[in-house]
This record gives C-alpha cells, structure tokens and sequence, in this order.
C-alpha cells in the first residue's frame, strides 16, 4: 500500500512523518512554518524559547527613550508572532526596583500581549541593571499552577533594552544569570556597546543602533540571535545522535576531570534536547567504559544538565578503545534511543593515553555512519590520535585543559556542520539479529530471518505464524524521530518483562 509521504509533500527541508495510513504532518526547518507544507518562509519565532524582555525604565533613558522601547516591542512581536501564534512571552521593567508586568506565557494571543504593553507606565529611578538581571534570574521563569502549561525545557532568553549606563556592578551578575542557563542578548544605543558586551559575555549577543530610527531595522537581527542563542545558526534546527565519551583516569586527575564535565555541560546548551531534536548520551571511562546516561534517558535539557553535575570521577587507567566499542554497542542503537535516518557523531575527550586500542573500534563506528571526533588536551602521539580520528578534519588538539573552554565555539560548530550533512538510513543498520537494512525511497525496510518485527526484534517460534499480519518479516518503516523513538521505549519495555 503506498505511504502517505511517499508524495514527498513537505519543502524546503521539511521532515515528513506519518499519522495512520493516509494522513502526515511536516516538520519544518526554522523560518519555513507559515503553511502545513513548510512551502512558505516568513519572519518567525518558531524556534520554540521562552522569552522575557527586561526594559529599562529609569531616568537614564528618560521617558522618550522608554516609549521608543514599548514601540519596539510592540512592532517586534507583531512582526515574528502573528495574530494567531502560540507565544511564550514576558516583560519586565525596571530601574531602583523591578516589576514584571507581564509574566511568561500570560497572554495566549496577540491582541491582549499588545494591551498589556500599551499599559506599562514610565517610573523614572536609579538605573541599577545588575539587580535587575539577578531578580529575573531568580523570579523572570518560575513556573506557577496558573502558568503550568510553560515548557520547562526549552531555552531561556532574556532580552534588555537599555540605553544607560547600569548605577551598580553588572559583570558578576551577568556571569550569575548565565550559570542559571539563561540566554542574554543586549539591545542599545552604539555607546552602551561596551556595558552590553560585558552583560551578555559576547559581542555576538549584543545589538546596538545608530539612532533611534535604526532601532526598529534592527527586528529582523534581533529575531535571528533569539533563534540562534547558544548554538551556531541554524544548530538548533537539525536531528542528532550525539555521545559524549570522556576520560575519567587517572591521568586525567581529578581537577581536569572537572574542566571536562564543565565542558561537556556547556557544549549541552548548544542544542535544543528532546526526542525529536538532539538526543545526547554520556560515557565516562577508565579501564572501563560506564554508561552514564542513554540516548533516550533523558528529554530535557534541564534533565541532562542534572545528570551531568552527577558524573563521578573514575582514577583507574585509561581505554579509550573500551569506551568507543561501548558507544558502538551500546549506545548508538536502536534499542537504545538511536534513530535511523539522524546524524550520529562520538566527541571523544582525552588527555592521549589509552588511546593504542582505540583505532579499532573508531574505524567500525565511522563504517557504520558515526563521525568520530577527537578532542585531545596535552601532549600525545599525533599519529595514534589520527588513526582515532581518521582525519585531522576531526582531531583538535588543545595545548591546555584551562584553554578548552575557548575550542567549544568551533567544535560546536563543527558538529552542526556534520547534523547537516545528508545521512544514509541505513547507517548504523537499525535492523537487529543479523537482519539486512534495505533502502527505500525516504524510508528502509528490514528483511529478517528467523525474526520479525519492524526491526527484526521478535524471534519467530518454530511451526507459529507471525505474530502481527501488519508487521511482516518484510518491514517497512518509514522514518520519523519520534516514531521510531517510540519504538525503541516499547522495546525496553518489553525487554524488561
């Protein structure tokens, strides 16, 4: 019978997933939702944040510079959200004390969010920007009964629109508010440009006009930092597998262990983690390697980032061959959250040792479609990390573990590079029990033997039919993340009956 997505309906990148026999939805890249089919680009906030825009209200802007600031506002939302989005908005003011007007998520529709910011009112105190960054990072996104429906999990922006110079410190409340996983972006004049990039730790997160007129050309870039918080453009878009494996020995020492966990914490808020988007999983090694958490353990980006404050430090020796045969068969299956069809890539962390038995196991992974990438700290033997890597394109190499907090930009970077690349579905092969991956248009099927199932999963008992008439040795799955993600919880289910 034919699939519903066989058609292709879904443009501009679109994914296709299937509802039943006749019926689908798409998937759309960001910028590419405004219609069923992702057919039409338009200015949007489709990237799913939870967004709070912080206004100074003080003398310092006077009260012209605080109704240029409502304006702005006004326009912005009427420009990426539209009569009928869904919106998880905010707005706070500010100047001796902080008033959040509107909390996060209150207003369900455009025209009563417009209401609300027509009714702010002028103050006129002291400028004190600092307490008001860390009132909003204490208070800005707490979730409430009223409020019950705000996604917890997705990225936290906050937004300030400030055109004078903060009366109290702002730089240890910056670096406060970013520990509390919040985003910061700036919006100012040209001569608040330094005091904004001090606040938001990024001249990348900083917007400053020329006059107040050039305020308002700056919604279209406003609306792209948003979307891009904390990740290279265009990263939070894209489907990914990815494994951490890190060196716990004693080589490592307990301290540089720490800068690891820090590291791989940080790396975690690039991405937008849930099942339809980034999975991550962890493995710590030494001698052994140790599952942390699976691909599909966790769903949240709050939830990984708990897991991994959690991680303990092993001190035995190192193997890093252990780790990259444990991510092989045990993490990047489909039993365990893995999905056919999405980019997988390992980010191997290491200070070199260990590393004789490891050129093995790197080289099954990329035959089976599984990028590894070596980031090693110190001195090693270049050629043995390159045997890992398979090529410098994937191997960085860090001269110290206090300066690889200035390589996650561009390892990063180079992640996302690999989500975008086109992928072969049957790459690692979902099909289990020695079953053959066959590709189909959009899809794969898996032919069996001596099993059934859409994955080969159920053993066929001699002289019994096949258990499901819809599910035949001869399988075919059309793919979608979160179906086959159901999928693979079923499968664990089952297996623990």
């Amino acid at each position: 019978c034919l699939d519903p997505c066989d058609s292709q309906p879904c443009q501009n990148g679109g994914t296709c997933v299937p509802e039943g026999l006749d019926s689908y939805h798409c998937l759309c890249v960001l910028g590419c939702g405004a219609d069923v089919h992702c057919g039409t680009s338009k200015l949007s906030l489709e990237c799913s944040v939870d967004l709070l825009f912080l206004m100074d209200s003080s003398a310092g802007v006077a009260l012209e510079g605080f109704l240029r600031f409502k304006a702005f506002l006004k326009r912005f939302l009427q420009a990426v959200v539209g009569q009928e989005s869904p919106m998880s908005v905010g707005v706070a003011q500010y100047d001796d004390d902080v008033r959040i007007a509107i909390e996060l998520g209150q207003h369900k529709d455009a025209f009563t969010l417009m209401k609300s910011i027509d009714a702010l009112n002028f103050s006129g105190g002291r400028t004190l920007t600092g307490r008001a960054l860390q009132y909003i990072a204490q208070h800005g996104f707490r979730s409430t009964p009223v409020f019950a429906d705000v996604q917890e999990d997705l990225p936290r922006v906050v937004i300030l629109l400030t055109d004078s110079k903060s009366q109290d410190s702002v730089a240890e409340t910056a670096k406060y508010v970013k520990d509390q996983n919040l985003f910061l972006i700036g919006v100012g004049s040209s001569f608040m440009r330094a005091e904004l990039t001090t606040v938001t730790g990024s001249p990348q997160q900083t917007i400053v006009y020329s006059d107040p007129q050039d305020l308002f050309n700056k919604i279209p870039e406003l609306q792209r930092k948003i979307c891009s918080v904390g990740s290279p453009e265009g990263c939070q878009a894209q489907f990914l597998d990815l494994a951490f494996a890190v060196d716990a020995s004693s080589g490592v020492g307990l301290e540089n262990f720490l800068r690891l966990r820090r590291f791989v914490r940080s790396s975690c808020l690039h991405f937008v983690i849930n099942r339809d988007v980034t999975q991550i999983a962890l493995v710590i090694y030494g001698s052994k390697a140790h599952a942390v958490f699976a691909l599909d353990t966790h769903t949240s980006n709050s939830a990984v980032l708990q897991a991994i404050d959690q991680v303990p430090f092993l001190g035995d020796s190192a193997s890093a061959g252990s780790a990259l045969l444990h991510v092989y068969s045990d993490v990047m299956t489909v039993q365990k959250g893995a999905r056919p069809g999405v980019n997988k890539v390992v980010v191997l962390l290491t200070s070199g040792g260990g590393m004789r038995d490891a050129a093995a196991p790197a080289q099954r992974l990329r035959h089976n479609g599984i990028l590894v990438f070596v980031v090693v700290i110190g001195d090693a033997e270049r050629d043995t990390l390159l045997s890992v890597a398979g090529s410098p394109s994937y191997l960085v190499h860090v001269s110290s573990y206090e300066d690889l907090q200035y390589y996650q930009g561009l390892i990063t970077e180079r992640i996302c590079e690999e989500a975008r690349s086109p992928m072969n579905l049957c790459k690692p092969n979902p099909c289990m029990n020695q079953g053959v991956c066959i590709l189909g248009p959009g899809s794969y099927r898996c032919e069996c033997h001596g099993w059934e199932g859409p994955h080969c999963e159920t053993r066929v008992l001699q002289g019994n039919s096949p258990r499901s008439p819809a599910l035949p040795p001869r399988s075919h799955v059309q793919w979608s993340p979160r179906g086959l993600q159901h999928f693979s919880r079923t499968l664990q289910h089952s297996k623990r009956q």
